[in-house]
Protein backbone atom coordinates (compact mmCIF):
# COMPACT_ATOMS: atom_id res chain seq x y z
CA UNK A 1 0.00 0.00 0.00
CA UNK A 2 2.87 2.37 0.83
CA UNK A 3 4.39 1.90 -2.58
CA UNK A 4 1.12 2.77 -4.29
CA UNK A 5 0.76 5.98 -2.19
CA UNK A 6 4.36 6.95 -2.88
CA UNK A 7 4.01 6.54 -6.63
CA UNK A 8 0.79 8.51 -6.71
CA UNK A 9 2.28 11.33 -4.65
CA UNK A 10 5.26 11.46 -7.03
CA UNK A 11 3.30 11.87 -10.25
CA UNK A 12 0.24 13.64 -8.96
CA UNK A 13 1.88 17.10 -8.89
CA UNK A 14 1.66 17.14 -12.68
CA UNK A 15 -2.09 16.59 -12.66
CA UNK A 16 -3.00 20.13 -11.63
CA UNK A 17 -0.85 22.11 -14.01
CA UNK A 18 -2.82 24.43 -16.23
CA UNK A 19 -6.28 22.99 -15.87
CA UNK A 20 -8.21 26.07 -15.04
CA UNK A 21 -6.17 27.67 -17.78
CA UNK A 22 -7.78 25.05 -20.02
CA UNK A 23 -11.14 26.27 -18.81
CA UNK A 24 -10.10 29.89 -19.32
CA UNK A 25 -8.39 29.58 -22.68
CA UNK A 26 -9.62 26.17 -23.88
CA UNK A 27 -6.16 25.44 -25.15
CA UNK A 28 -4.32 22.20 -24.69
CA UNK A 29 -1.54 23.23 -22.39
CA UNK A 30 1.63 21.22 -22.61
CA UNK A 31 4.21 20.40 -20.01
CA UNK A 32 7.33 22.42 -20.69
CA UNK A 33 10.95 21.59 -19.92
CA UNK A 34 12.22 23.14 -16.71
CA UNK A 35 15.56 23.24 -14.97
CA UNK A 36 16.79 19.92 -13.59
CA UNK A 37 15.00 19.08 -10.35
CA UNK A 38 17.31 17.04 -8.17
CA UNK A 39 14.46 16.14 -5.84
CA UNK A 40 12.82 14.05 -8.58
CA UNK A 41 14.31 10.65 -7.87
CA UNK A 42 12.71 8.81 -10.76
CA UNK A 43 13.02 11.59 -13.32
CA UNK A 44 14.85 10.21 -16.38
CA UNK A 45 17.80 12.08 -17.79
CA UNK A 46 16.94 14.36 -20.69
CA UNK A 47 18.61 12.92 -23.77
CA UNK A 48 17.16 14.74 -26.76
CA UNK A 49 14.80 17.63 -27.33
CA UNK A 50 11.36 16.08 -27.60
CA UNK A 51 7.89 17.48 -28.02
CA UNK A 52 6.39 18.03 -24.55
CA UNK A 53 3.54 15.75 -23.57
CA UNK A 54 0.13 16.99 -22.50
CA UNK A 55 -0.43 17.34 -18.78
CA UNK A 56 -2.86 14.77 -17.42
CA UNK A 57 -5.55 15.97 -15.04
CA UNK A 58 -6.08 12.67 -13.32
CA UNK A 59 -9.82 12.97 -14.02
CA UNK A 60 -11.52 9.84 -15.28
CA UNK A 61 -13.00 11.87 -18.14
CA UNK A 62 -9.67 13.52 -19.01
CA UNK A 63 -9.62 12.34 -22.64
CA UNK A 64 -13.17 13.49 -23.29
CA UNK A 65 -12.43 16.89 -21.78
CA UNK A 66 -9.32 17.37 -23.88
CA UNK A 67 -11.01 16.37 -27.14
CA UNK A 68 -13.89 18.77 -26.51
CA UNK A 69 -11.39 21.58 -25.85
CA UNK A 70 -9.45 20.74 -29.00
CA UNK A 71 -12.49 21.12 -31.26
CA UNK A 72 -13.86 24.23 -29.54
CA UNK A 73 -10.47 25.93 -29.84
CA UNK A 74 -10.66 25.51 -33.62
CA UNK A 75 -13.77 27.69 -33.85
CA UNK A 76 -12.75 31.34 -34.31
CA UNK A 77 -15.95 32.86 -32.87
CA UNK A 78 -15.82 30.77 -29.72
CA UNK A 79 -12.11 31.49 -29.29
CA UNK A 80 -12.69 35.25 -29.38
CA UNK A 81 -15.54 35.05 -26.87
CA UNK A 82 -13.40 32.95 -24.61
CA UNK A 83 -10.64 35.54 -24.35
CA UNK A 84 -13.14 38.27 -23.51
CA UNK A 85 -15.05 36.34 -20.82
CA UNK A 86 -14.32 36.66 -17.12
CA UNK A 87 -13.51 33.55 -15.14
CA UNK A 88 -16.52 33.98 -12.89
CA UNK A 89 -18.78 34.24 -15.93
CA UNK A 90 -17.26 31.02 -17.25
CA UNK A 91 -18.04 29.28 -13.96
CA UNK A 92 -21.59 30.64 -14.05
CA UNK A 93 -22.13 29.09 -17.48
CA UNK A 94 -22.28 32.26 -19.62
CA UNK A 95 -19.59 31.02 -21.96
CA UNK A 96 -21.43 27.75 -22.58
CA UNK A 97 -24.25 29.67 -24.26
CA UNK A 98 -21.85 30.67 -27.03
CA UNK A 99 -21.90 27.06 -28.17
CA UNK A 100 -25.00 27.86 -30.25
CA UNK A 101 -22.84 30.01 -32.51
CA UNK A 102 -20.17 27.39 -33.14
CA UNK A 103 -19.81 26.10 -36.70
CA UNK A 104 -21.77 23.08 -37.85
CA UNK A 105 -18.60 21.10 -38.48
CA UNK A 106 -17.42 21.55 -34.87
CA UNK A 107 -20.87 20.74 -33.47
CA UNK A 108 -20.94 17.53 -35.49
CA UNK A 109 -17.57 16.49 -34.07
CA UNK A 110 -18.75 17.29 -30.54
CA UNK A 111 -21.87 15.15 -31.07
CA UNK A 112 -19.68 12.26 -32.12
CA UNK A 113 -17.39 12.72 -29.10
CA UNK A 114 -20.36 12.62 -26.73
CA UNK A 115 -21.76 9.44 -28.26
CA UNK A 116 -18.35 7.80 -27.90
CA UNK A 117 -18.14 8.90 -24.26
CA UNK A 118 -21.63 7.60 -23.46
CA UNK A 119 -20.75 4.25 -25.06
CA UNK A 120 -17.55 4.13 -23.00
CA UNK A 121 -19.49 4.72 -19.79
CA UNK A 122 -22.04 2.07 -20.71
CA UNK A 123 -19.23 -0.40 -21.32
CA UNK A 124 -17.76 0.40 -17.91
CA UNK A 125 -21.14 -0.04 -16.24
CA UNK A 126 -21.69 -3.39 -17.96
CA UNK A 127 -18.19 -4.59 -16.99
CA UNK A 128 -18.84 -3.62 -13.38
CA UNK A 129 -22.13 -5.49 -13.38
CA UNK A 130 -20.43 -8.60 -14.81
CA UNK A 131 -17.73 -8.50 -12.14
CA UNK A 132 -20.38 -8.29 -9.43
CA UNK A 133 -22.12 -11.37 -10.81
CA UNK A 134 -25.04 -9.58 -12.37
CA UNK A 135 -24.34 -10.44 -15.99
CA UNK A 136 -27.80 -12.00 -16.30
CA UNK A 137 -29.56 -8.94 -14.89
CA UNK A 138 -30.90 -6.23 -17.16
CA UNK A 139 -28.96 -2.98 -16.64
CA UNK A 140 -30.70 0.39 -16.58
CA UNK A 141 -27.93 2.43 -18.22
CA UNK A 142 -30.02 5.57 -18.27
CA UNK A 143 -30.38 5.52 -14.48
CA UNK A 144 -26.75 4.65 -13.84
CA UNK A 145 -25.52 7.42 -16.13
CA UNK A 146 -26.87 9.93 -13.60
CA UNK A 147 -23.74 9.42 -11.51
CA UNK A 148 -21.64 11.05 -14.25
CA UNK A 149 -22.32 14.73 -13.73
CA UNK A 150 -20.08 16.04 -16.50
CA UNK A 151 -22.55 15.24 -19.31
CA UNK A 152 -26.29 15.33 -19.88
CA UNK A 153 -27.36 11.69 -19.70
CA UNK A 154 -30.91 12.48 -20.85
CA UNK A 155 -29.61 13.22 -24.33
CA UNK A 156 -26.87 10.71 -25.25
CA UNK A 157 -26.72 11.70 -28.94
CA UNK A 158 -25.94 15.40 -29.28
CA UNK A 159 -23.58 17.82 -27.52
CA UNK A 160 -25.62 20.77 -26.25
CA UNK A 161 -25.06 23.92 -24.18
CA UNK A 162 -25.87 21.99 -21.00
CA UNK A 163 -23.10 19.49 -21.77
CA UNK A 164 -20.47 22.22 -21.99
CA UNK A 165 -21.78 23.88 -18.84
CA UNK A 166 -21.69 20.57 -16.95
CA UNK A 167 -18.21 19.80 -18.21
CA UNK A 168 -16.78 23.14 -17.05
CA UNK A 169 -18.42 23.02 -13.61
CA UNK A 170 -17.50 19.36 -12.98
CA UNK A 171 -13.86 19.87 -13.92
CA UNK A 172 -13.64 23.00 -11.75
CA UNK A 173 -15.17 21.24 -8.73
CA UNK A 174 -13.13 18.06 -9.13
CA UNK A 175 -9.85 19.95 -9.43
CA UNK A 176 -10.64 22.10 -6.40
CA UNK A 177 -11.16 18.95 -4.32
CA UNK A 178 -8.05 17.26 -5.62
CA UNK A 179 -5.58 18.92 -3.25
CA UNK A 180 -7.78 18.01 -0.30
CA UNK A 181 -7.72 14.35 -1.37
CA UNK A 182 -3.93 14.46 -1.65
CA UNK A 183 -3.64 15.80 1.89
CA UNK A 184 -5.88 13.02 3.18
CA UNK A 185 -3.77 10.42 1.43
CA UNK A 186 -0.61 11.84 2.97
CA UNK A 187 -2.19 11.85 6.42
CA UNK A 188 -3.05 8.17 6.07
CA UNK A 189 0.49 7.49 4.88
CA UNK A 190 2.01 9.16 7.95
CA UNK A 191 -0.35 7.40 10.38
CA UNK A 192 0.34 4.03 8.74
CA UNK A 193 4.08 4.61 8.96
CA UNK A 194 3.85 5.41 12.68
CA UNK A 195 1.54 2.47 13.31
CA UNK A 196 3.95 0.08 11.60
CA UNK A 197 6.84 1.48 13.63
CA UNK A 198 5.00 0.93 16.91
CA UNK A 199 4.03 -2.60 15.90
CA UNK A 200 7.66 -3.35 15.05
CA UNK A 201 8.78 -2.14 18.48
CA UNK A 202 6.42 -4.62 20.12
CA UNK A 203 8.34 -7.50 18.52
CA UNK A 204 11.68 -6.44 20.06
CA UNK A 205 13.12 -7.10 23.48
CA UNK A 206 13.94 -4.26 25.83
CA UNK A 207 17.52 -3.66 24.61
CA UNK A 208 16.61 -3.81 20.94
CA UNK A 209 13.64 -1.52 21.51
CA UNK A 210 15.87 1.02 23.23
CA UNK A 211 18.35 0.98 20.33
CA UNK A 212 15.54 1.34 17.81
CA UNK A 213 14.09 4.34 19.63
CA UNK A 214 17.50 5.99 19.84
CA UNK A 215 18.03 5.45 16.11
CA UNK A 216 14.61 6.93 15.34
CA UNK A 217 15.32 10.07 17.37
CA UNK A 218 18.71 10.40 15.73
CA UNK A 219 17.15 10.29 12.25
CA UNK A 220 14.58 12.94 13.21
CA UNK A 221 17.34 15.19 14.48
CA UNK A 222 19.42 14.75 11.32
CA UNK A 223 16.45 15.53 9.11
CA UNK A 224 15.66 18.71 11.04
CA UNK A 225 19.29 19.84 10.79
CA UNK A 226 19.12 21.66 7.45
CA UNK A 227 19.74 25.22 6.16
CA UNK A 228 17.11 27.87 6.68
CA UNK A 229 14.18 27.55 4.31
CA UNK A 230 12.96 30.77 2.74
CA UNK A 231 9.29 31.67 2.82
CA UNK A 232 7.84 30.38 -0.50
CA UNK A 233 7.08 33.20 -2.92
CA UNK A 234 8.98 35.78 -0.88
CA UNK A 235 11.59 38.17 -2.25
CA UNK A 236 14.41 36.23 -0.59
CA UNK A 237 13.20 32.95 -2.06
CA UNK A 238 12.86 34.33 -5.59
CA UNK A 239 16.17 36.14 -5.38
CA UNK A 240 17.88 32.87 -4.50
CA UNK A 241 16.40 31.28 -7.66
CA UNK A 242 17.46 34.37 -9.63
CA UNK A 243 21.04 34.07 -8.38
CA UNK A 244 21.63 30.30 -8.17
CA UNK A 245 19.25 29.06 -10.83
CA UNK A 246 19.43 31.84 -13.38
CA UNK A 247 23.00 32.92 -12.63
CA UNK A 248 22.09 36.61 -12.30
CA UNK A 249 23.19 39.26 -9.85
CA UNK A 250 20.75 39.45 -6.92
CA UNK A 251 21.17 43.24 -6.88
CA UNK A 252 19.62 43.35 -10.36
CA UNK A 253 16.52 41.40 -9.37
CA UNK A 254 13.47 42.54 -11.34
CA UNK A 255 10.06 40.88 -10.74
CA UNK A 256 8.82 41.33 -14.31
CA UNK A 257 12.01 39.91 -15.80
CA UNK A 258 11.87 37.05 -13.31
CA UNK A 259 8.29 36.26 -14.33
CA UNK A 260 9.14 36.20 -18.02
CA UNK A 261 12.17 33.97 -17.40
CA UNK A 262 10.10 31.34 -15.58
CA UNK A 263 6.90 31.55 -17.63
CA UNK A 264 8.24 28.57 -19.56
CA UNK A 265 5.50 28.35 -22.18
CA UNK A 266 5.14 32.09 -22.56
CA UNK A 267 1.38 32.19 -22.04
CA UNK A 268 1.47 35.03 -19.51
CA UNK A 269 0.60 32.83 -16.52
CA UNK A 270 2.35 30.78 -13.87
CA UNK A 271 0.50 27.48 -13.84
CA UNK A 272 0.92 25.06 -10.97
CA UNK A 273 3.80 23.15 -12.53
CA UNK A 274 5.75 26.30 -13.33
CA UNK A 275 5.12 27.60 -9.84
CA UNK A 276 6.26 24.39 -8.13
CA UNK A 277 9.47 24.45 -10.18
CA UNK A 278 10.42 27.61 -8.29
CA UNK A 279 10.57 25.66 -4.99
CA UNK A 280 13.17 23.13 -6.10
CA UNK A 281 16.06 24.92 -4.40
CA UNK A 282 14.19 25.14 -1.11
CA UNK A 283 13.22 21.46 -1.19
CA UNK A 284 16.83 20.45 -1.87
CA UNK A 285 17.77 22.07 1.44
CA UNK A 286 15.46 19.68 3.31
CA UNK A 287 15.40 16.46 1.31
CA UNK A 288 18.09 14.29 -0.20
CA UNK A 289 17.03 10.96 -1.77
CA UNK A 290 20.33 9.38 -0.65
CA UNK A 291 19.69 10.10 3.05
CA UNK A 292 17.96 7.53 5.23
CA UNK A 293 16.28 10.22 7.30
CA UNK A 294 14.61 11.95 4.33
CA UNK A 295 11.25 10.68 3.05
CA UNK A 296 10.48 11.56 -0.57
CA UNK A 297 6.73 11.22 0.03
CA UNK A 298 7.03 13.95 2.63
CA UNK A 299 8.96 16.05 0.12
CA UNK A 300 6.00 15.95 -2.29
CA UNK A 301 3.67 17.03 0.51
CA UNK A 302 6.03 19.91 1.30
CA UNK A 303 5.98 20.93 -2.35
CA UNK A 304 2.17 20.94 -2.33
CA UNK A 305 2.08 23.05 0.85
CA UNK A 306 4.40 25.63 -0.70
CA UNK A 307 2.40 25.89 -3.89
CA UNK A 308 -0.92 26.18 -2.04
CA UNK A 309 0.50 28.90 0.18
CA UNK A 310 1.65 31.01 -2.76
CA UNK A 311 -1.63 30.49 -4.61
CA UNK A 312 -3.61 31.65 -1.58
CA UNK A 313 -1.52 34.82 -1.31
CA UNK A 314 -1.13 35.70 -5.00
CA UNK A 315 -4.02 34.14 -7.00
CA UNK A 316 -6.59 36.84 -6.35
CA UNK A 317 -9.28 35.58 -8.76
CA UNK A 318 -8.86 31.94 -7.63
CA UNK A 319 -8.47 30.52 -11.12
CA UNK A 320 -5.47 28.43 -10.02
CA UNK A 321 -3.20 30.55 -12.20
CA UNK A 322 -0.89 33.46 -11.41
CA UNK A 323 -0.98 36.16 -14.04
CA UNK A 324 1.79 38.73 -14.49
CA UNK A 325 -0.46 41.40 -13.02
CA UNK A 326 -1.22 39.30 -9.92
CA UNK A 327 2.48 38.53 -9.52
CA UNK A 328 3.55 42.18 -9.70
CA UNK A 329 0.88 43.20 -7.19
CA UNK A 330 2.09 40.53 -4.76
CA UNK A 331 5.73 41.73 -4.95
CA UNK A 332 4.65 45.06 -3.40
CA UNK A 333 3.04 43.49 -0.33
CA UNK A 334 4.66 43.26 3.08
CA UNK A 335 4.40 39.46 3.01
CA UNK A 336 6.71 39.48 -0.01
CA UNK A 337 9.25 41.94 1.37
CA UNK A 338 9.25 40.92 5.07
CA UNK A 339 7.76 37.43 5.33
CA UNK A 340 7.39 35.33 8.44
CA UNK A 341 9.59 32.28 8.87
CA UNK A 342 8.38 29.17 7.05
CA UNK A 343 7.50 26.18 9.19
CA UNK A 344 8.47 22.99 7.43
CA UNK A 345 6.54 19.76 7.53
CA UNK A 346 8.41 18.24 10.47
CA UNK A 347 7.24 21.20 12.55
CA UNK A 348 3.61 20.49 11.68
CA UNK A 349 2.36 17.01 12.47
CA UNK A 350 0.02 15.83 9.75
CA UNK A 351 -2.51 14.26 12.15
CA UNK A 352 -3.91 14.72 15.64
CA UNK A 353 -3.92 12.20 18.47
CA UNK A 354 -7.66 11.74 18.01
CA UNK A 355 -7.20 11.00 14.31
CA UNK A 356 -4.46 8.49 15.11
CA UNK A 357 -6.68 6.68 17.61
CA UNK A 358 -9.55 6.57 15.15
CA UNK A 359 -7.19 5.27 12.47
CA UNK A 360 -5.88 2.49 14.72
CA UNK A 361 -9.41 1.51 15.74
CA UNK A 362 -10.25 1.26 12.06
CA UNK A 363 -7.21 -0.97 11.49
CA UNK A 364 -8.27 -3.22 14.38
CA UNK A 365 -11.75 -3.54 12.90
CA UNK A 366 -10.28 -4.34 9.49
CA UNK A 367 -8.06 -6.99 11.07
CA UNK A 368 -11.03 -8.57 12.83
CA UNK A 369 -12.99 -8.60 9.59
CA UNK A 370 -10.08 -10.29 7.84
CA UNK A 371 -9.82 -12.93 10.56
CA UNK A 372 -13.55 -13.57 10.29
CA UNK A 373 -13.30 -13.93 6.53
CA UNK A 374 -10.30 -16.24 6.92
CA UNK A 375 -12.22 -18.36 9.42
CA UNK A 376 -15.21 -18.57 7.07
CA UNK A 377 -12.95 -19.55 4.20
CA UNK A 378 -11.30 -22.25 6.33
CA UNK A 379 -14.70 -23.69 7.22
CA UNK A 380 -15.65 -23.70 3.57
CA UNK A 381 -12.39 -25.44 2.76
CA UNK A 382 -12.94 -28.10 5.43
CA UNK A 383 -16.45 -28.72 4.14
CA UNK A 384 -15.18 -29.05 0.59
CA UNK A 385 -12.49 -31.50 1.72
CA UNK A 386 -15.12 -33.56 3.56
CA UNK A 387 -17.28 -33.64 0.47
CA UNK A 388 -14.27 -34.61 -1.61
CA UNK A 389 -13.51 -37.50 0.72
CA UNK A 390 -17.09 -38.71 0.38
CA UNK A 391 -16.85 -38.50 -3.38
CA UNK A 392 -13.56 -40.42 -3.33
CA UNK A 393 -15.12 -43.16 -1.18
CA UNK A 394 -18.08 -43.41 -3.52
CA UNK A 395 -15.70 -43.60 -6.44
CA UNK A 396 -13.80 -46.49 -4.84
CA UNK A 397 -17.03 -48.35 -4.14
CA UNK A 398 -18.14 -47.83 -7.70
CA UNK A 399 -14.84 -49.12 -9.06
CA UNK A 400 -15.06 -52.22 -6.84
CA UNK A 401 -18.61 -52.88 -8.02
CA UNK A 402 -17.54 -52.59 -11.65
CA UNK A 403 -14.59 -54.94 -11.10
CA UNK A 404 -16.89 -57.47 -9.38
CA UNK A 405 -19.32 -57.37 -12.27
CA UNK A 406 -16.50 -57.84 -14.77
CA UNK A 407 -15.24 -60.82 -12.78
CA UNK A 408 -18.67 -62.48 -12.73
CA UNK A 409 -19.02 -61.86 -16.42
CA UNK A 410 -15.65 -63.50 -17.23
CA UNK A 411 -16.46 -66.55 -15.07
CA UNK A 412 -19.63 -67.21 -17.06
CA UNK A 413 -17.84 -66.98 -20.39
CA UNK A 414 -14.65 -68.88 -19.48
CA UNK A 415 -15.19 -71.66 -16.84
CA UNK A 416 -12.20 -72.61 -14.68
CA UNK A 417 -9.89 -75.40 -16.19
CA UNK A 418 -10.34 -79.07 -15.01
CA UNK A 419 -7.59 -81.45 -13.67
CA UNK A 420 -6.43 -83.85 -16.44
CA UNK A 421 -4.37 -87.08 -16.47
CA UNK A 422 -2.01 -87.71 -13.55
CA UNK A 423 -1.97 -84.09 -12.31
CA UNK A 424 -1.81 -84.01 -8.52
CA UNK A 425 -1.53 -80.99 -6.29
CA UNK A 426 2.10 -79.99 -5.95
CA UNK A 427 2.05 -80.07 -2.17
CA UNK A 428 0.86 -83.69 -2.17
CA UNK A 429 3.82 -84.74 -4.38
CA UNK A 430 6.26 -83.02 -2.07
CA UNK A 431 4.78 -84.75 1.00
CA UNK A 432 5.00 -88.20 -0.62
CA UNK A 433 8.56 -87.57 -1.73
CA UNK A 434 9.58 -86.53 1.77
CA UNK A 435 7.82 -89.58 3.23
CA UNK A 436 9.74 -92.03 0.99
CA UNK A 437 13.06 -90.26 1.54
CA UNK A 438 12.67 -90.48 5.33
CA UNK A 439 11.76 -94.20 5.07
CA UNK A 440 14.79 -94.95 2.92
CA UNK A 441 17.08 -93.14 5.29
CA UNK A 442 15.80 -95.19 8.23
CA UNK A 443 16.31 -98.45 6.30
CA UNK A 444 19.90 -97.55 5.48
CA UNK A 445 20.67 -96.90 9.13
CA UNK A 446 19.02 -100.03 10.56
CA UNK A 447 19.59 -102.65 7.84
CA UNK A 448 22.93 -102.87 6.10
CA UNK A 449 21.30 -105.03 3.47
CA UNK A 450 18.11 -104.28 1.64
CA UNK A 451 14.99 -106.02 2.88
CA UNK A 452 11.51 -106.33 1.58
CA UNK A 453 9.37 -103.60 3.00
CA UNK A 454 6.23 -104.77 4.79
CA UNK A 455 3.01 -102.97 4.17
CA UNK A 456 -0.30 -102.87 5.79
CA UNK A 457 -3.34 -103.75 3.73
CA UNK A 458 -4.13 -100.07 3.43
CA UNK A 459 -0.56 -99.29 2.29
CA UNK A 460 -0.68 -102.26 -0.09
CA UNK A 461 -3.88 -100.88 -1.51
CA UNK A 462 -2.27 -97.52 -1.98
CA UNK A 463 0.64 -99.11 -3.88
CA UNK A 464 -1.68 -101.02 -6.15
CA UNK A 465 -2.48 -97.91 -8.23
CA UNK A 466 0.59 -95.76 -8.22
CA UNK A 467 -0.76 -93.74 -11.13
CA UNK A 468 -3.79 -92.65 -9.12
CA UNK A 469 -1.63 -91.72 -6.12
CA UNK A 470 0.76 -89.73 -8.21
CA UNK A 471 3.77 -92.03 -7.43
CA UNK A 472 6.41 -93.30 -9.85
CA UNK A 473 5.24 -96.31 -11.90
CA UNK A 474 8.71 -97.89 -12.34
CA UNK A 475 11.42 -98.64 -9.90
CA UNK A 476 13.75 -96.35 -11.78
CA UNK A 477 11.53 -93.46 -10.75
CA UNK A 478 11.68 -94.45 -7.05
CA UNK A 479 13.95 -92.57 -4.69
CA UNK A 480 17.33 -94.20 -3.80
CA UNK A 481 17.04 -97.08 -1.29
CA UNK A 482 13.64 -98.13 -2.59
CA UNK A 483 14.61 -99.45 -5.98
CA UNK A 484 15.91 -102.85 -4.60
CA UNK A 485 12.80 -103.44 -2.56
CA UNK A 486 10.67 -102.72 -5.50
CA UNK A 487 12.69 -105.16 -7.64
CA UNK A 488 12.11 -108.12 -5.27
CA UNK A 489 8.33 -107.71 -5.29
CA UNK A 490 6.39 -109.65 -7.93
CA UNK A 491 4.35 -107.84 -10.50
CA UNK A 492 0.74 -107.69 -9.53
CA UNK A 493 -1.97 -108.50 -12.06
Amino acid sequence: MMTGIHNKMCWSRALHAGWLLLLVQFLCLEAVPISMDKTKVLEPAKKTEEAPASVDTGLHYDRYLREVIDFLEKDQHFREKLHNTDMEDIKLGKLAKELDFVSHHVRTKLDELKRQEVNRLRTLIKAKQDLEGGNDIAVDHQALLKQFEYLNHMNPHTFEVDDLDRLIKSATKDLENYDKERHEEFKKYEMTKEHDRQEHLKTLDEDERKKEEEHYEEMKKKHADHPKVNHPGSQNQLKEVWEEGDGLDPEDFDPKTFFNLHDSNGDGFFDEQELEALFTKELEKIYDPTNEEDDMVEMEEERLRMREHVMNEVDSNKDRLVSLEEFLVATKKKEFLEPDSWETLEQNQAYTDEEMKEFEDHLVQQEQDLYQKADDLQKQRDELERQQEQLNAQKVELQQAVEHMEKLKSQKVEPPPEIHGNAVPEMHEVDNQLHHEQGAHQVQEQEPEPQVQQHTPQEHHEHQDPAQQGLPQTHQDLPPGHQDAAHDQPNLP
